[in-house]
């Protein structure tokens, strides 16, 4: 009989489809795996903006994490937006009694459009608690720094910046380098199991479509981790499916503001 390869998503809902649950549901099948997930809020937001977020009651998001994990298990699992400290040490908790190596957090602070999603309390806990917990983190540049709290002005800074989040060497880092103002874009990831830095570069495109691309590129990050690829060749399949959402959805107008990335370029056009 086969079986799929099963990826978990804890994160927050988007009713317009370009970011949290719905990119990771969108990307986890576009690279091959079947999608779960635990949904923590429901967020009232479009290309524009954020509305309004929703918290689903602790207990019924850590409930929905067992249910899962008890019956279908899961291979990886990608954690995205956690907007209170007590709901952040519950994940951190009931996926603690889970001998699951392959968990991906994305530490979803602000949304592309500027919005805050997280409580200013809930960003020591976060470090404290779960960042030391997972085996890698996909900080863009503003999340970054409310970790660091200090600016990161250039490209050169990134190398450093990884290892300073990397918890003194026990947790992997991704940087994305997309709010930097460089035409070649340069995310940097420290390899916190082997202790090597590689540079991934590509070329800025010119797009408004950058809703959501963070959570894709996590999400793909967490799907080739689901096919027990091995860390370093996961990071660079995810760069590339990530790139190439980018430069095939810049050719589409979906809403008024940030539209999404084109998760199913293989596939259609």
């Amino acid at each position: 009989m086969k079986k799929y390869r099963i990826a978990l998503s804890i994160a927050g809902s988007d009713p317009s489809g370009g970011a949290g649950i719905q990119a990771d549901l969108k990307t986890f099948s576009a690279c091959g795996c079947y999608g779960a997930t635990a949904i923590v809020a429901v967020v009232d937001e479009n290309t524009v903006g954020v509305t309004g977020v929703h918290p689903v009651p602790v207990s019924f998001v850590t409930g929905q994490i067992k249910s899962v994990l008890d019956d279908i298990g899961a291979d990886a699992i990608k954690i995205g937006m956690l907007h209170s400290s007590e709901l952040i040490v519950a994940v951190r908790d009931t996926l603690s009694k889970y001998k699951i190596r392959n968990i991906v957090f994305d530490p979803v602070m602000v949304a592309t459009s500027g919005d805050k999603l997280l409580q200013d309390e809930a960003i020591t806990t976060l470090k404290n608690e779960l960042i030391p917990f997972v085996r890698v983190i996909t900080p863009n540049i503003p999340e970054a720094e409310i970790l660091l709290g200090k600016k990161i002005a250039t490209q050169e800074d990134l190398p450093l910046v990884v290892k300073s989040l990397s918890v003194g060497g026990t947790v992997s880092v991704l940087l994305k380098a997309g709010h930097l103002s460089n035409e070649e874009l340069t995310d940097v990831f420290y390899n916190a199991e082997t202790d090597e830095i590689i540079k991934l570069s590509s070329k800025r495109v010119h797009t408004k479509n950058t809703h959501g691309t963070g959570c894709t590129f996590s999400s793909a990050i967490t799907a080739f981790l689901a096919h027990d690829k091995p860390l370093n060749e996961s990071i660079r399949l995810a760069k590339e499916y990530i790139n190439q959402t980018i430069v095939t959805g810049a050719a589409y107008e979906i809403g008024k503001g940030h539209g999404p990335v084109h998760h199913f370029f293989n596939f259609w056009e």
